[in-house]
């Protein structure tokens, strides 16, 4: 089984925030969290994605960069900048991942009711069974909800989130992400 792991939009103005934006809910431990992951992902030698959204920081600069406090694998992590909340959506993303044959994603990053549940969407739709990491997405408060309250809604509405044959499943980080448990389900539908 190929899997990669997917960080969307962990830049650094994102997370830190700027003038117009605070910085996302528990933005150190979602630091540390995507670290931790990474380094699962390293020992399980799973491709290493990083999404940038072109938006963030006009595309330019430290600002628009993966933020600094993360462990960027200098030698291997690959890096796709999209212009649209989806990073499936006139990206290089699906035709990398079909042509490496991953069949299993696990993602992380920023903004949880916006790129992250695009892509979470995205990938079963498009036959790629998905490990959404429970605390490894992050937000800013709404005029509606605050962020925990739409992090939470969304590890709700996303575990077992399914387009017929591939499916989301909803784990934190300290469980074993890298070996997917969505055959157990799989067999209970």
């Amino acid at each position: 089984m190929k899997q990669a792991l997917l960080i969307i939009d962990a830049q650094q103005e994102l997370m830190d925030g700027n003038d117009q934006e605070k910085a996302v809910f528990k933005k150190e431990t979602l630091l540390e969290n995507i670290n931790f992951v990474i380094q699962q992902a390293i020992l399980k030698n799973a491709t290493i994605i990083f999404v940038r959204d072109k938006d963030v920081a006009n595309g330019q600069g430290a600002g628009f960069q993966v933020h600094n406090d993360i462990n960027v694998p200098t030698n291997s992590a690959i890096f796709i900048d999209k212009k649209a909340t989806n990073a499936f959506y006139q990206t290089e993303l699906l035709q990398y991942l079909k042509d490496e044959n991953v069949n299993h994603l696990v993602i992380m990053g920023c903004k949880t009711e916006h790129c992250i549940d695009s892509a979470v969407r995205t990938a079963t739709i498009q036959a790629f069974d998905v490990t959404l990491v429970a605390d490894g997405h992050s937000t800013t408060d709404s005029d509606t909800l605050s962020a925990e309250q739409i992090i939470a809604h969304h590890n709700e509405t996303l575990h077992g989130h399914y387009n017929v044959d591939h499916f989301a499943v909803v784990r934190s980080t300290q469980e074993r992400l890298f070996e997917p448990n969505h055959n157990q389900y799989r067999t209970d539908m």
